[in-house]
């Protein structure tokens, strides 16, 4: 273990530095971020895992699945697995929150154990709550990830079963019977599948809606109505999430921007932070 790293400050639009603390577990799917912004404006994103977040002073504004919202100091923010969103502050001086990343599988584990049966994965269908057990559930296990070289991790486990079970059942719901199709559904499908399968490189247009079969504007408002982004913002988060997995196993960022179809280490730089908040060197460098 290490201890956490902590990004160089930027100036706010206040004059107030914003700084990023960041910390990832070794081998688990499990990270965790405290950090104060001003005057950063997050792109539109999504992570590959559930994100449960508190925040504890000022407010943030984003807008997750079609709406705006606002989160006030003290309230709980939950976004599932591909939940498109974005964020900047909500009030002059910023805001500090803390949030923690859980893999899927990882979530899944945790409650087949505590259920004694497979579980199905959990959804989240208010992005933000006012609950305070919910808001101590997380701040607890966000205090044993963040402990560094000191956090013991049979206390890391527990708080991750308290954390999880009191999200679950107090915020939570089944998912339900699977939709009927949507006319634009199959289109969709086909051109996921082939971004999903040459996300490193360059798809025209006109590729993309012949492998959909359908015209290039009926693809573009079918994806970004279906998945939250336009292809080409979804072809970068791909890209992004492949450049994190390269990070985490040690690759350099000169690297990661080279494989992951990145115009050079600069490109990746600034989609990194637009994106996530902080460099690929912090990232990198985060480990619990």
């Amino acid at each position: 273990m290490t201890a956490p790293h902590r990004t160089p400050a930027r100036t706010g639009r206040d004059g107030t530095a914003d700084w990023v603390r960041y910390w990832r577990a070794d081998g688990r799917p499990m990270e965790a971020m405290r950090a104060h912004f001003t005057g950063h404006v997050f792109h539109r994103h999504s992570h590959d895992a559930y994100s449960f977040a508190v925040t504890e002073s000022g407010a943030q504004r984003f807008v997750c699945r079609g709406a705006r919202h606002v989160s006030g100091a003290g309230m709980v923010m939950a976004f599932n697995p591909d939940d498109p969103h974005d964020g900047e502050a909500a009030a002059e001086d910023g805001f500090t929150y803390r949030i923690v990343h859980l893999g899927p599988d990882l979530v899944r584990s945790v409650l087949t154990d505590a259920l004694g049966r497979t579980a199905p994965m959990p959804l989240f269908p208010h992005p933000v709550r006012e609950d305070p057990l919910l808001r101590q559930a997380l701040l607890r296990l966000h205090a044993a990830l963040a402990g560094g070289a000191a956090a013991d991790a049979l206390v890391q486990d527990e708080r991750l079963t308290e954390a999880v079970l009191a999200m679950v059942r107090r915020g939570a719901r089944t998912p339900g019977p699977a939709a009927a199709p949507r006319a634009g559904s199959a289109a969709v499908r086909r051109a996921r599948a082939l971004l999903e399968e040459q996300w490193a490189q360059e798809v025209p247009a006109e590729r993309l809606a012949e492998a959909a079969g359908c015209s290039r504007y009926a693809l573009y408002r079918a994806f970004r109505t279906e998945l939250g982004f336009p292809p080409s913002d979804f072809q970068r988060q791909l890209r992004l999430r492949a450049a994190r997995r390269m990070l985490r196993q040690g690759a350099s960022a000169a690297e990661a921007a080279a494989v992951c179809g990145f115009a050079d280490q600069a490109h990746l730089h600034r989609w990194f932070v637009r994106c996530y908040g902080m460099t690929p060197g912090a990232y990198a460098c985060g480990r619990l």
